[in-house]
């Protein structure tokens, strides 16, 4: 009783996702939201690699069949999240970190050094990133500076400043740890585009703090009309049709303080709720 309730949790955990993703509203408190989809990812995978050893534990009196199935589903299911977290866990820890040491020995070989962790690149594109972890760095192409005036180049700067003192590749790091642990059929790719937009909302937040709303939403501009073949404005790519979904949030009217509680608190049950019900069910 108590595996299968796991896995009707973890079930309603990773539908959550399909619904939250049409409510453009979470957007604008983006903090809180990233909270959210943290916390049903985590609770969804805690419920399904607990519920093989509940099952196996504390068998129920249940009737030979239903109890096999539960068995049989709440093994594998805790066998496959259990399997996907090391494989994934390994690949982040490992590929990507030693991609971005590699990326940033490249940069700092072809780019010009300006100041402790900026380079430029000699390139005809119009962009800037930045390259998180351990010696992290921040590019821009020689054809940012020249294109983009001063006020726009520094919305961009602080944008790409924000991302590295926030860590914001732990976040993205992380939650696709979670969200490609959960089996693929119960899972939506829609989750991962939507965490990588909340966390350039939240980057945009900081810059506005420097440069103001106008100043940081010509810079997305002219960035993503110099990438049309690709959304990268400014940051990490959160998808098609992310830019213009910033600029909207941008010049968004805050959300009330409530709406954000309301996001802390839905954030709390979904980690509270599932050990709750298995309390109250284990008596």
């Amino acid at each position: 009783m108590i595996a299968a309730l796991l896995l009707l949790c973890a079930a309603a955990l990773t539908a959550a996702p399909h619904v939250l993703v049409r409510i453009e509203r979470l957007r604008r408190s983006p903090r809180a939201a990233l909270f959210v989809w943290q916390a049903l990812s985590l609770s969804a995978v805690l419920c399904l690699l607990t519920a093989a050893p509940v099952a196996w534990l504390r068998p129920r009196p249940l009737p030979p069949a239903p109890e096999a199935i539960v068995l049989v589903v709440a093994t594998l299911a805790s066998l496959g999240v259990l399997v996907h977290l090391l494989t994934n866990g390994h690949h982040v820890g490992t590929r990507i970190r030693a991609a971005r040491a590699e990326h940033r020995q490249l940069v700092d070989l072809v780019g010009r050094h300006e100041g402790a962790h900026t380079r430029v690149l000699p390139s005809e594109r119009v962009s800037a990133y930045c390259v998180p972890g351990a010696g992290s760095r921040l590019v821009i192409t020689e054809a940012a500076l020249t294109a983009l005036p001063d006020d726009q180049l520094a919305a961009v700067v602080a944008h790409e400043e924000a991302h590295l003192r926030e860590r914001h590749d732990l976040v993205l790091e992380f939650f696709a740890v979670l969200h490609t642990a959960t089996p693929r059929l119960l899972r939506t790719d829609a989750a991962l585009r939507e965490v990588a937009l909340l966390v350039e909302v939240l980057a945009d937040r900081a810059a506005r703090e420097e440069v103001g709303e106008v100043t940081l939403g010509r810079a997305i501009v002219s960035l993503s009309e110099a990438a049309a073949d690709a959304d990268l404005t400014p940051g990490v790519s959160a998808g098609a049709g992310a830019a213009a979904t910033r600029l909207r949030l941008l010049v968004a009217d805050d959300p009330a303080p409530w709406q954000t509680l309301v996001l802390y608190g839905i954030c709390t049950a979904a980690l509270v709720v599932p050990p709750v019900l298995v309390a109250l069910v284990a008596r």
